[in-house]
């Protein structure tokens, strides 16, 4: 196992384990309930599982919660938060060790995604959450265009590589870095990645890791500071996380299956980067003006 690979997994171990110590630390201290419903685990497998194959879940489960009424909104972005933590490693783990990316190229995303969201998720902050959503979503929309383009023809279709060099080594670290910054304001980053990886020439696949892994440390991290704060649904987030292992795993194979059939992944890419244009369009039209983005407590 190379040193960067290490690298990788030491950060995705420093982290879960410190969200774990957390949990249970806090759990003992509030005397928090943590039976989950039947409909939490439903949630949590459902939502990963299509969270698995790259169509984020934070949108599906929030949409859910508002539909039965709870938890109430105030709680919800770090229920997602703490919800998730744990069953982002499972996917992490799984793709790392399935698709054999270039480990420096993995080790950089994973480090820029996390610099990004130490030192530009206050900058973006700053940022009106309808102005990002609606450049991340035209961008997303037009890069779907070109892939369909591309599936049919039209256009010289992309790569299938597993490592990068050069200015796209650089390029792809730079803009992981604002993508890291955008996560942890609530913009997701699987079809921003998806849609970055395959432009520079990429394999469909490769993007699976690299996202994963980015989040393993990203979404642990954010999840810290709703457990010291106790702005979550303790019952809901463990019903997250017991469905979420397990809807991972099942969709685990289901990908992978996938990666062997370049052109029929390539569809796959196209539509969630099309499906995730969409909702951050439609989020945007939704959403007030001025309405600033959410920020995790400290």
């Amino acid at each position: 196992m190379s040193a960067a690979l290490v690298i990788v997994y030491a950060c995705l171990a420093a982290v879960e384990v410190a969200v774990v110590v957390a949990w249970v630390v806090a759990t003992r201290k509030h005397r928090w309930p943590v039976r989950p419903s039947t409909g939490d685990v439903v949630i949590g497998g459902v939502t990963s599982f299509l969270d698995t194959l790259g169509i984020g879940n934070y949108a599906q489960i929030t949409a859910l919660f508002k539909l039965r009424g709870y938890p109430p909104d105030e709680l919800i972005p770090g229920t997602l938060n703490v919800g998730n933590a744990v069953g982002i490693l499972f996917s992490a783990a799984l793709f790392i060790t399935a698709v054999q990316v270039e480990p420096t190229l993995l080790m950089t995303m994973v480090i820029s995604a996390g610099a990004g969201a130490w030192i530009g998720a206050g900058i973006v902050s700053r940022m009106r959450r309808r102005v990002i959503q609606v450049f991340m979503g035209v961008a997303l929309l037009l890069a779907a265009g070109f892939f369909t383009m591309t599936n049919f023809g039209v256009i010289p279709p992309t790569g299938s590589a597993m490592e990068l060099a050069g200015w796209r080594f650089a390029l792809a670290a730079v803009a992981n870095f604002v993508l890291g910054a955008l996560m942890c304001v609530g913009i997701g980053n699987y079809a921003p990645s998806m849609a970055l990886l395959a432009f520079l020439g990429m394999h469909p696949i490769a993007a699976y890791p690299i996202m994963m892994a980015s989040d393993g440390v990203l979404i642990p991290v954010a999840s810290l500071g709703f457990l010291r704060s106790g702005r979550f649904a303790p019952a809901v987030a463990v019903g997250l996380t017991l469905g979420g292992i397990a809807g991972t795993i099942a969709a685990f194979p289901l990908v992978k299956m996938l990666g062997d059939h370049l052109t029929l992944m390539r569809w796959v890419v196209t539509g969630v980067i099309g499906y995730a244009a969409i909702a951050m369009l439609r989020s945007a039209r939704a959403s007030q003006p001025d309405a600033p983005v959410p920020t995790v407590p400290e």
